[in-house]
């Protein structure tokens, strides 16, 4: 069946991805310029237009700078999400949310569930903590959908970061201790479209990025090595490129949850990268 979706932080990584797959539904996406979830009055205004689903890609992502923005990055992660799922519980709208392995502290040795303890160690991770307990607290209807390492060809991200420093670069030095699976933003954009075309009622927290283990320093070499880019790049430990906000050593997700309930094949990190690399080209 048809549903309308309003799809919320629609200029993100995303939010842009979002608007690339073709769905059946009806969509209608917004900006965070269009529609400031921060302002509840114009959030409820919004919302009381007859949505089957909201789908909230808008964030607040500056992770450094956030040690600095306390205030807001709690503001946008925090507060205007207890605002969101209140208003969709009120209007019986379905609310996806997408959060983030940094809840976790990545001291991990294995692959973090849904149940694992939470334990944020920098501002960023304990404002979207914040934000996936008042939407579930708030709306009963509400898919948490926790990812990691996003990129797309969209927006700024590490792919395109390592692309443009690698245009002028033949050596390169890069974290090679933190260890994660990057996600290709078009992914999980096909993934929650998923979800609303079998208009589940499993509602909860779920674990999404691509499949595999790797380092920042193998990311990096293997995009230089898909885009034919004579690059060197030498790893480093984290203590080596310090940060003004701590970064988990581990952020690998379990995806087993998500696989099993809406029956899915997630693609491995390599090939999703070279799925989004053939077809771009920097800028």
């Amino acid at each position: 069946m048809r549903k309308n979706i309003i799809i919320l932080g629609s200029n993100g990584q995303l939010g842009k991805e979002l608007q690339q797959i073709k769905t059946k539904h009806n969509t209608l996406f917004a900006s965070r310029e269009e529609i400031d979830i921060t302002d509840t009055k114009n959030l409820k205004n919004v919302l009381s237009k007859g949505w089957d689903y909201c789908i909230n890609a808008s964030a607040y992502t500056a992770v450094d700078k956030a040690e600095e923005e306390q205030k807001q990055a709690f503001l946008i992660n925090s507060e205007a999400v207890d605002s969101l799922a209140k208003e969709c519980h009120k209007q019986n709208i379905k609310l996806i949310h997408i959060s983030t392995d940094y809840v976790f502290n990545g001291k991990s040795e294995t692959p973090y569930r849904e149940t694992d303890e939470t334990d944020p160690i920098n501002t960023y991770g304990a404002s979207k903590l914040k934000g996936e307990q008042l939407a579930l607290q708030n709306n009963p209807q509400t898919f948490i959908i926790r990812t990691a390492w996003v990129y797309s060809e969209f927006g700024n991200n590490f792919v395109k970061t390592m692309l443009r420093v690698g245009a002028n670069n033949h050596r390169m030095r890069v974290v090679n201790d933190q260890f994660g699976s990057p996600t290709y933003a078009r992914d999980l954009a096909r993934v929650i479209f998923k979800i609303i075309d079998q208009d589940s009622d499993a509602f909860g927290t779920y674990h999404y990025s691509n499949e595999g283990k790797t380092h920042w320093a193998e990311f990096a070499q293997t995009i230089f090595d898909i885009k034919k880019l004579h690059v060197h790049v030498q790893g480093i430990p984290a203590t080596e490129y310090p940060t003004p906000a701590a970064r988990p050593y581990y952020s690998l997700l379990d995806k087993t949850k998500i696989t099993k309930t809406f029956g899915l094949t997630i693609p491995h990190w390599k090939d999703s990268l070279k799925e989004m690399l053939e077809n771009f080209d920097l800028k």
